[in-house]
């Protein structure tokens, strides 16, 4: 599916059981209903995309004292390689933009080579490591610290 195509709403407590099996299908460690709950329930962005009137993809920011923190960012893993990742990317940033934030940070998996050549090709920088931060089958594995300044 054409990403030009996709169009962004808030995203709505009903809209929960697609959320979470977008993440399912996506993530080994998804987030819990819990996680979205709260970010519902309190200040944070939450939105979906959508093609064709169809939920493929769901992202969450949040804003606070002059910066934005991208929290989650999924997009269905059969839409992915099309473009979405980077429309749904841009729409935070946009949202960030409007809430007059200079700085927006995220984490991502260091072995998520996909997701860190779309955020490096946006304009994020590695700023840090956290080391053992996120889950995997066995162990776990680094965050890479990002940050783009918007300002």
């Amino acid at each position: 599916m054409r990403p030009d195509k996709a169009r962004f709403r808030l995203m709505k407590h009903i809209d929960l059981p697609f959320v979470l099996k977008n993440e399912n299908a996506a993530y080994s460690h998804p987030w819990t209903q819990g996680n979205f709950r709260t970010s519902l329930n309190g200040t944070d962005y939450c939105c979906l995309v959508l093609v064709d009137e169809r939920p493929v993809g769901h992202g969450v920011l949040s804003t606070g004292a002059g910066e934005a923190h991208v929290l989650n960012l999924c997009v269905h893993p059969e839409q992915q390689g099309a473009g979405l990742g980077r429309e749904l990317l841009n729409h935070l940033l946009a949202r960030a933009a409007a809430c007059k934030v200079r700085s927006v940070f995220l984490e991502v998996r260091a072995s998520n080579a996909a997701a860190i050549t779309l955020y490096d090709s946006t304009g994020f920088n590695e700023i840090g490591r956290r080391r053992n931060y996120y889950p995997i089958a066995v162990g776990r594995e680094d965050a890479i610290v990002m940050a783009k300044e918007l300002f």
